[in-house]
């Protein structure tokens, strides 16, 4: 296999749990495409005395034949399981064949799918941990999906047999500037930064679509060919990212199609109200879940407890759902489109949302890492000329930084127009929290800032050398 770059403390946490001399049970999830499969066959060299994968999209015969032909592939050679308590039954058998094994390590991969209606699978998966395997301090169980939900709500939170039965859970997340830079450092492409940030801002971080990047071609002419061309390799993967992840996904791609059309994001009333459905426990679980698949976030308002906004920060969805429909007939769309209006207000947007995906890299960046600090959003009071500032930092010092996120192919320059509407945000926010009088005001950008009348308005820079730096968080 190639090798995994970008997952040094993933591989670091997996090479202490292998070593702890006891039992282990790890939960692993994240994102489809994100990478969790080749990362635990990367660690293990494919090594496994058991592994077994659902089948995405198929039925619950084809989970059943997948999880006996894997029993039958790895030694047991007993009758067909009738259910999930014989299947683990049989599991145990091959567990017990190696019990003087240094590691016996079972691998069960898109595990949800093995969870259909009635099926018992989660309590027989709890039995066969707490009564078979943790028996063992040789077995290291790693239990894999995309369905992040299924895994926090029915293993990890689960208040039944696996109550606390997880050693470890790992959120494999997708990659940051800073990983995505070393994975096409890696690949040996000759992209500089700009590019770099041009594909993550339509692609997001997730290796598996950087895999699928051609080298000799321009940002633009990658994203034609992934997008936009007559057998589109994305043409069906918007559809397929969400029926991985839900059983039942249309409620969550309402929710998704409505952030999608908010450059702001939206409070829970707001899309309580939007989407004509109750602000009760549905929503307030599926917001949840959106949040656990790293496709929404949360970010409060001036760090108030219970109010905030939700935002799609999933990269790929957010390109998809912009310019990917049925009005777009030309292959070279995305080429014949650049410095339009159109494309530079998305890129706009997209650097935004990159910047707020990288906060603990520009809290770096500004120094702050040393001393303590609350990032939240701000938006005007209802009734109010409206107003917003995405990133607001309060430090322990009594300062607090109001950024402005401005992406540019060139050295940005700040006008009279723009000068203006900086002016007013801040002085409504100040007006509204008087307590936040001593201000610093960052501007984060691509190239840097053109020195002018107006630049000072800026009192810090950052660029994006300050955005591809390893964050503290990786290491």
């Amino acid at each position: 296999m190639d090798k995994i770059v970008g997952r040094d403390s993933e591989l670091a946490k997996l090479a202490k749990y292998n070593q702890s001399g006891k039992a282990e049970f790890i939960a692993l999830y994240g994102r489809r495409r994100v990478g969790k499969t080749s990362l635990i066959r990367y660690f293990f060299k494919d090594k496994f005395d058991f592994f077994a994968s659902g089948v995405l999209e198929g039925d619950k015969e084809d989970q059943k034949t997948a999880f006996l032909n894997a029993l039958s592939k790895y030694g047991y050679m007993g009758p067909a399981p009738k259910n999930w308590k014989e299947a683990f039954q049989a599991l145990g058998t091959i567990i017990d064949k190696n019990k003087r094994k240094k590691r016996c390590v079972i691998f069960i991969d898109e595990i949800s799918c093995f969870d259909w209606e009635y099926s018992n699978f989660v309590k027989e998966l709890g039995i066969f941990w707490n009564d078979i395997a943790a028996w063992y301090d040789n077995t290291f169980l790693i239990i894999c999906g995309s369905a992040t939900s299924w895994m926090i709500r029915n293993v990890i939170d689960n208040r039944g047999g696996l109550h606390r039965r997880a050693t470890h859970e790992m959120h494999l997340r997708p990659f940051s500037l800073y990983q995505s830079e070393m994975y096409f450092n890696a690949k040996k492409y000759k992209w500089d930064r700009l590019t770099i940030l041009q594909l993550y801002a339509a692609l997001g971080g997730v290796p598996y679509y950087f895999s699928l990047l051609d080298s000799a071609k321009s940002a633009a002419e990658n994203i034609d060919m992934l997008f936009f061309s007559t057998d589109a390799e994305f043409k069906n993967e918007y559809r397929r990212l969400y029926k991985s992840l839900f059983r039942n996904p249309e409620k969550y791609m309402e929710i998704i199609k409505l952030l999608a059309g908010s450059r702001q994001g939206m409070t829970r009333k707001e899309i309580s109200t939007a989407l004509k459905i109750s602000s009760g426990e549905e929503l307030t679980n599926m917001l949840k879940d959106l949040v656990y698949c790293d496709l929404i976030s949360y970010y409060s308002i001036c760090g108030k407890k219970n109010s905030g906004l939700y935002r799609l920060v999933d990269f790929f969805t957010i390109f998809y759902l912009t310019f990917c429909n049925s009005t777009v007939t030309d292959r070279a769309y995305w080429r014949h489109t650049l410095n339009t209006p159109s494309q530079n207000t998305w890129y706009g947007l997209a650097f935004e949302r990159i910047c707020m995906f990288h906060i603990w890299e520009i809290i770096q960046s500004l120094h702050l890492d040393t001393m303590l600090t609350k990032y939240y959003s701000w938006r005007n009071k209802p009734g109010r000329p409206a107003g917003q500032i995405d990133m607001i930092i309060e430090r322990a010092d009594g300062i607090t930084d109001i950024c402005e996120m401005k992406y540019s192919r060139y050295e940005y320059t700040q006008d009279a127009e723009e000068s203006e509407k900086l002016g007013k945000r801040i002085l409504a926010f100040q007006n509204e929290y008087p307590e936040h009088e001593s201000t610093r005001t960052i501007l984060i950008t691509t190239k840097g800032l053109t020195p002018n009348v107006h630049s000072e308005d800026f009192d810090k820079t950052l660029t994006l050398k300050d955005l591809f730096i390893e964050s503290s968080e990786e290491n």
